[in-house]
């Protein structure tokens, strides 16, 4: 069940009216979205609801018993239980297939003939997302900044609540727990907000996300036949796409968790807006970002430790965040390059720093835009290794782009510019404003003409067809 889906209307529409029906019954409502929730999740394959529940039942009873346990070499032995059933589902499902690829590709290359097994396994929707968010979890509790709940029921709603179940924003138990534990007021102002961002959400979903989907998958599906800015067209639709896809379902999300009083984590703030690799990531994918430093990063040493030693683990971190995104090399080199790019810029502003501070406030808008203009062009490289799906495909992207055009070139230029001026409009308002939430508090005239806009796109230029996020697949 997908939120551009008319079953999800529905289905949405019915727990919401209960929901408000049993708002002075805080238990009712949360057995209610409970039940919903699995339903939601269960709609892809009720298979998928046996990992689901038992990595939430393991999680429960390692969190109480890690509260109460003493000795150290115990509460480390209960923790090694919640990572290796965690990441040994996860690895299961979702990296069994690569490894064994790689492996046998690899005993290949000597002149080693091996026969793959074929388990016939299916990835889980969404498991990448709620391993990380029942992982956190467990891991607080065992460092002793979080006290498990006795509640199963409010600990199952954690881990499975349906608006950011199978493609986020992953929360921390510490934020989102306490909301599940307590009653929740609808306020006006959250109501109004979380409007914005479902219109908002579903008209970056439908208008522009699967719109410039037409155009990526068109340049990159025929690669062989695309060369010089076409293929450069193509990556530009795919950077469009992927944020629109992503940040939408974010967005749908966090709208419709206002709607019944809850507050969901900014998952993108403007991420092409970003001047550098550190200020990209603080702005896109945040709570995966935010996870993998505090639970990878920090672990490792973060910058605590040597030059050296922090390069090795922001390089570390970044590989596994890329692998985190699919089983492939491709996702692995993106994790790469990524990891590059964050250690040449650490290594030049702190010899930069060094050399000569120079305040913030002195540097110019032109520079600004020069940063923020070359961070793009950094990321749309990286968008590359992250849409190829296989090496040639990818060295034709790397060494066939340029500025050569044919007579497709106008044509889906025009296209990506009709899709996508709207939508950079609106970010330089949210940009320049610093509130995300800015085209909700306009006067009502002006509000009531631009929803009037995003509905008219949503019903003329929208995709019909239900297209699946593409977060889905991680």
């Amino acid at each position: 069940m997908q939120f551009n889906s008319f079953e999800f209307v529905v289905f949405f529409l019915v727990v919401y009216g209960l929901y408000l029906a049993m708002r002075r019954n805080i238990r009712a409502q949360n057995f209610l979205l409970l039940v919903g929730s699995y339903y939601f999740y269960g709609s892809w394959d009720p298979r998928f609801l046996s990992l689901l529940v038992i990595s939430t039942v393991i999680d429960y009873f390692v969190g109480l018993k890690l509260a109460v346990t003493e000795d150290n070499r115990a509460r480390r032995r209960l923790l090694v239980l919640s990572l290796a059933s965690n990441l040994g589902m996860l690895a299961v499902f979702k990296y069994f297939n690569f490894f064994q690829d790689s492996f046998v590709a690899l005993l290949d290359s000597f002149g080693v003939q091996a026969n793959a097994i074929d388990l016939h396994i299916v990835l889980p929707v969404g498991i990448s997302f709620y391993t990380f968010q029942t992982l956190s979890y467990t891991i607080d509790i065992y460092r002793r900044r979080l006290e498990p709940t006795k509640n199963f029921l409010n600990f199952a709603l954690f881990v499975s609540f349906f608006p950011q179940l199978v493609a986020g924003p992953i929360e921390r138990a510490s934020h989102l727990l306490p909301q599940v534990e307590k009653p929740r007021s609808l306020q006006t102002r959250e109501i109004n907000a979380g409007l914005f961002l479902i219109l908002w959400g579903y008209y970056k979903k439908v208008v522009v996300a699967d719109n410039m989907a037409g155009i990526a998958n068109t340049i990159y599906n025929g690669y062989t036949g695309y060369h010089g800015l076409d293929l450069v067209l193509g990556t530009l639709a795919f950077a469009f796409q992927i944020y629109c896809d992503f940040s939408a379902y974010s967005d749908i999300a966090r709208g419709i968790s206002k709607l019944m009083g809850f507050d969901l984590m900014i998952n993108f703030r403007l991420p092409y807006f970003a001047a550098s690799p550190s200020d990209f990531w603080q702005r896109w994918h945040i709570s995966l970002s935010t996870w993998l430093r505090d639970y990878l990063y920090i672990p490792l040493g973060g910058n605590r430790l040597s030059d050296l030693k922090t390069l090795r683990n922001l390089m570390v971190t970044m590989l596994l965040g890329g692998l985190w995104h699919g089983a492939s090399w491709t996702f692995v080199i993106w994790g790469a390059f990524h990891g590059t790019i964050l250690i040449v810029y650490r290594l030049f502003e702190t010899r930069a720093g060094r050399q000569h501070k120079m305040p913030s406030t002195t540097l110019s808008r032109t520079w600004l835009g020069l940063r923020i203009a070359f961070m793009f062009f950094l990321t749309l490289i990286g968008w590359v290794f992250f849409r190829a799906r296989s090496i040639p495909q990818l060295v034709h992207f790397l060494t066939e782009s340029g500025l050569a055009i044919s007579t497709a070139t106008a044509g889906f230029a025009y296209e990506i510019a009709f899709f996508a001026l709207p939508l950079v409009a609106v970010q330089v308002c949210q940009q320049k404003s610093g509130d995300l939430l800015v085209p909700a508090k306009l006067p009502m005239i002006p509000r009531l003409l631009f929803y009037g806009f995003l509905l008219l796109s949503i019903f003329v230029l929208g995709v019909r067809e239900s297209v699946e996020f593409i977060y889905f697949q991680f």
